[in-house]
This record gives structure tokens, C-alpha cells and sequence, in this order.
């Protein structure tokens, strides 16, 4: 009994201890399911994260790279017309004009015209006292009278002497001292009739006639005032002016690229700030042929008829071309211009990527300006382009805008 006792006891102990051998490798294995579950779980959270940023790091530049390519607006060249229209100043002159000079010394007399009379060719307009000249005309008179007589006396020697030659009364000495004192005398008449019609004309000029039809533009002396024909050191005294506005001449200076399209017969409108909304029609009827080095432009001669004498000598105008189009030109805005050291350029762009291209420009029309040469027509020209594009830089259009409904009259529908 007490050996069975013993054997069951064992055999109970060997039991426990296999129970509890049992209990321990499951708690173990517990332990290692837990364990590697919250490995996992880590290991996700941290593949989840480094995923979450290559993503965001992948996107941001995405990003970066998509705002590093500018984005530009663009703009189509605009073709001017065949026909243009170019508006240039000018100088609107009379026809005829001049200063009228003295032509002899002495002092005012009596003036007859002031400023705005309108005058025919041969009217007195001034006259002079010059009794200097009045008393040479004088002597030159009494000098001319006393040659003559001389003269008178040499011609009867000179046939008394010719006539007793034949009888051989007197000697061949004789008659040649005879024949050369009177040719002396005539040569001398010949003189004193010269010094008269010169002092004649100096007296004549004592009156100031008008050298042709117009209009007295200044009158610049006064009775009793000094005038001096200059004759000496001191300056010519101008005693009028004188304009003929019957027909205006308007002096252009047309830019040369113009210059081959500006001919004569070419007509033109005039437009001036005292005469709104009118215009007085000219015609180009000649040009310098010849360009001023200085402006580079061409001197051109519009006349322009003017009965009513409406316009007046010196006023400022406007004068307007119909120039036919020989060269296609194009119209820009100026905010396309670039302004670089190598010369005036735009950008267009061409296959994504931006092209600067050197254009030569026209007129300026202030918020457009011509473009002479260095387009096609065809170029996408971008608007307001940033100072440092260069050539080669990729460039994306801006998508347009849609353009809002105009507002209808009245509020809502």
C-alpha cells in the first residue's frame, strides 16, 4: 500500500508538473503573438509615414517644378492696314514773304501802311528824306552838264582839225591830240551820265514801293526814325514785312521709312486746334529729295490754298497722309516690348518654349506702337513678359478668360 501510495503521488506530481509545462509555453506563445503583432502594427505606422512623405515629397516637387515654369499671357500681332494714315507737324508759311529794306540813307518821312493792310504790288509804302543824296544828284547833274560842254568843244576841234588836215594846214600831231581830246570827253560824259542815273536811282529809292500783292505782317520804324541802307558797318534797317497768304505753304518733315511713299501729287488734309472738327485739303508738291542727316527725315512742300484767308502765317498744324502700304507692318501693345542692350526685342513663344525676336519699330500710337519688320504675323507675342526671360525658357499660355456677359439694361431678367 504504502508503495502504491508512493507511486500515485509520483504520478500526480509528474501530472502538475506537466500541466504547468504547458501553461507556460502557451503564456509564451501569447506573449510572442502579442509581440509580433505590435511589431507589425509599428512596422505599418512607419512604412504608412515614409510612404505619406515620398508621396509629399513627390508632389511638392511636382509643385515646385509647375510654378517654376512661368505662366505668360499671349498676344496676336495685329496687321496694320494697306493704307496708312500718318499725322506729322508742320510750319504753316505764306507763299511769298520779305523784310522790306531801304535801299538809300536818311530818315522817315511818312509811313502809309500798318500792320494787316493789304497792299497791291506798286503801292508807296514809305517815304525816306535823304537830302544827301538829293544835293550828289545835283552835283552829278552840274558835273554831266559841264563834261558835255567839254565835249561840245572837243567835237568842233576835232573837225576843224580833221578839215585843215586836208589842205595840209596843220599837222597829223595836231589832229591826233584833237580826236584824243575828244574821245577823252566822251568817255568823261559817259561817266557823269552814269553818276546821274546812279544818285537818280538812290533818290527813287527814297520812296518804298510794295514788290507785290499781300499783306503788311510788322512794321518796324516810325516818323523821324534813322535809316541806314547798309551801306556801312551798322545793320540794314527792315522797315516792313510783307506775306502773300492767298496760297500757304506747310512744311512736313516726313520719318524715312516714309520717304519712298511721299511723292508729289500726294494729297493731304490739315487739322488745326482753331478750327475743330474741320479740315483744309493740300497737295504735296515737292519734296527736298534728300535726307537730313541730323533728324533722318525728309523735307516735304504741301500748298494749300487758302481765298478766304482763313489760316493764318505761322500757325502750328497737323497734316495727315494717305500713305499707300508698301510693307506689311503690325500692330502691338507696347507693354510686349523688351528694351536690351542688343536692341528692341519681343518674346513669343514657339513649341512651349519662349523666343526673343528683334522688331524694328514704326509709329508710336501710345498705348500700341508699329512694328516695321520682324514679325510674320503668325507669332503668339506674350504680354507683359518679366525681364529676365531669355530664349530657350519653357513657358506655359495662360488659359483665356472668359469674357463676362455685357449687362442688359433694366436689372434682373
Amino acid at each position: 500500500m504504502p508503495m502504491q501510495s508512493q507511486t500515485a503521488g509520483q504520478t500526480s506530481v509528474q501530472g502538475a508538473q506537466s500541466s504547468g509545462g504547458a501553461a507556460t509555453q502557451r503564456r509564451s506563445l501569447r506573449g510572442w503573438l502579442i509581440g509580433g503583432a505590435v511589431f507589425l502594427i509599428f512596422a505599418g505606422v512607419l512604412i504608412f509615414g515614409i510612404l505619406e512623405r515620398v508621396h509629399t515629397s513627390a508632389a511638392l516637387r511636382g509643385e515646385t517644378a509647375d510654378l517654376a515654369v512661368p505662366t505668360v499671357s499671349v498676344v496676336a500681332p495685329q496687321r496694320a492696314a494697306p493704307s496708312q494714315e500718318i499725322v506729322l507737324p508742320g510750319n504753316v508759311q505764306p507763299f511769298t514773304q520779305s523784310p522790306i529794306f531801304a535801299r538809300t540813307n536818311g530818315y522817315l518821312k511818312h509811313w502809309y501802311f500798318d500792320i494787316g493792310a493789304h497792299v497791291k504790288k506798286g503801292q508807296l509804302l514809305a517815304v525816306i528824306d535823304s537830302p544827301e543824296v538829293d544835293q550828289q544828284l545835283q552835283q552829278a547833274r552840274s558835273n554831266l552838264l559841264t563834261a558835255q560842254a567839254n565835249l561840245e568843244l572837243a567835237t568842233i576841234t576835232r573837225d576843224r582839225y580833221q578839215g585843215l588836215k586836208k589842205t595840209n594846214a596843220v599837222s597829223q600831231q595836231d589832229v591826233d591830240n584833237a580826236v584824243g581830246t575828244y574821245n577823252a570827253n566822251k568817255a568823261i560824259v559817259e561817266a557823269d551820265e552814269a553818276a546821274v542815273e546812279q544818285y537818280a536811282a538812290l533818290v527813287s529809292f527814297e520812296k518804298v514801293y510794295a514788290p507785290f500783292d499781300g499783306v503788311i505782317t510788322a512794321r518796324n520804324t516810325d516818323i523821324g526814325d534813322l535809316i541806314n541802307a547798309g551801306s556801312n558797318a551798322n545793320a540794314r534797317t527792315d522797315l516792313f514785312h510783307m506775306a502773300q497768304p492767298g496760297v500757304l505753304r506747310v512744311y512736313v518733315n516726313v520719318p524715312e521709312e516714309y520717304s519712298q511713299a511721299t511723292t508729289a501729287g500726294l494729297t493731304a488734309d490739315l487739322t488745326l486746334a482753331e478750327f475743330p472738327g474741320r479740315q483744309f485739303r493740300g497737295k504735296l508738291v515737292r519734296t527736298a529729295e534728300a535726307i537730313n542727316y541730323t533728324t533722318r527725315t525728309l523735307l516735304a512742300e504741301v500748298d494749300v490754298d487758302n481765298p478766304s484767308r482763313q489760316l493764318l502765317s505761322g500757325a502750328y498744324a497737323e497734316v495727315h497722309f494717305k500713305v499707300p502700304g508698301h510693307v506689311t507692318t503690325y500692330i502691338l501693345p507696347v507693354d510686349t516690348l523688351l528694351f536690351r542692350k542688343e536692341g528692341l526685342r519681343v518674346a513669343i513663344v514657339e513649341n512651349g518654349k519662349a523666343k526673343l525676336v528683334p522688331v524694328m519699330p514704326g509709329r508710336d500710337f501710345g498705348n500700341t506702337i508699329e512694328i516695321i519688320s520682324g514679325l510674320q504675323g503668325n507669332e503668339s507675342v506674350i504680354s507683359s513678359p518679366p525681364d529676365s526671360i531669355v530664349t530657350g525658357e519653357t513657358v506655359q499660355i495662360a488659359a483665356p478668360q472668359a469674357t463676362p456677359p455685357p449687362a442688359t439694361a433694366g436689372g434682373k431678367q
